[in-house]
């Protein structure tokens, strides 16, 4: 019998991530000569995981990816588009992003592309201070911030601890471009080889086709992982990042990751310009 190759999966625990891996991780499609485990860490951790080439196939934030082209390529599935939503700003009080310049605001992690889209809005004119993404709210309702950047299902449930929607940046984004703010994609790695790339690609494909098309089995899997979410929510919240932009980014979608990249570098908050290949 021929020893199967193993892909090491990382994800976010989260039920996005978790719908979308639930075909993968429960053995609901035959994977051939592939042998999928799952680890399911945080995304700044695995973006710091990337760096490393630790992972087959990973979750990375498209700010993180900009670091890792040399070790991985971009599937063309599996990405998080916010199409006229995203990562949001909250706070205490009411008010406007000006109203933050110079202002301290607790950020999910140095890696996400929520705190590029923040340095794109503000520049350099706020201090971050960096907390894992579910310690945000709590922090901001407790005035050890004056805002924070809020990510995953936080995005749903901030009204719960009182706070005020300052801006979301994928409104901001969708405003100054016209396109949806890719947030994150899917990365496998380079030294698995063409062939091997594209058929673990097809594979994760058709783990996102399984759960858009088995969708009340694959959200009671996900909803173990929806902090604070119930079943609507969470339905709401898989369906803002698990949708047709997750089975291809589109022309419209990879026109997107270019635009957030090039200005990105333009800004000098990326080191160089990021030439793109998209795998599938």
């Amino acid at each position: 019998m021929t020893e199967k190759t193993l892909i090491r999966v990382g994800h976010s625990p989260d039920p996005d991530d978790a719908f979308m891996f639930h075909a993968l991780a429960n053995d609901k499609i035959e994977t051939g000569p592939y042998q999928f485990t799952h680890q399911l860490q945080d995304i700044q951790t695995l973006n710091d995981r990337a760096f490393r080439g630790e992972l087959e196939l990973t979750a990375v934030s498209l700010h993180g990816y900009a670091y890792v082209t040399d070790k991985y390529a971009l599937c063309a599935c599996g990405c998080s588009m916010g199409d006229n939503y995203g990562p949001m700003i909250v706070a205490r009080q009411p008010g406007s992003l000006n109203d933050f310049r110079g202002k301290r605001i607790a950020i999910p992690g140095k890696l996400t592309t929520a705190y590029l889209a923040l340095k794109l809005a503000l520049g350099d004119d706020f201090t971050p201070v960096f907390y894992p993404f579910d310690e945000i709210l709590a922090v901001t309702k407790a005035g050890k911030v004056d805002a924070g950047l809020i990510i995953h299902e936080g995005q749903l449930t901030y009204q719960n601890d009182g706070l005020h929607l300052i801006v979301d940046l994928g409104k901001w984004w969708m405003n100054d471009t016209g396109l949806p703010l890719p947030l994150g994609g899917n990365a496998i790695r380079r030294d698995l080889g063409q062939k091997a790339m594209e058929e673990v690609t097809a594979l994760l494909k058709q783990s996102i086709q399984y759960a858009l098309d088995h969708r009340a089995e694959s959200l009671a899997y996900a909803l173990q992982f929806g902090r604070d979410l119930d079943r609507s929510q969470a339905d709401k919240f898989v369906g803002m990042y698990v949708n047709d932009w997750t089975l291809d980014f589109g022309q419209r979608g990879r026109d997107a990751v270019r635009l957030l990249l090039d200005r990105a570098y333009q800004a000098k908050i990326i080191p160089h310009p990021v030439q793109l290949e998209f795998i599938g």
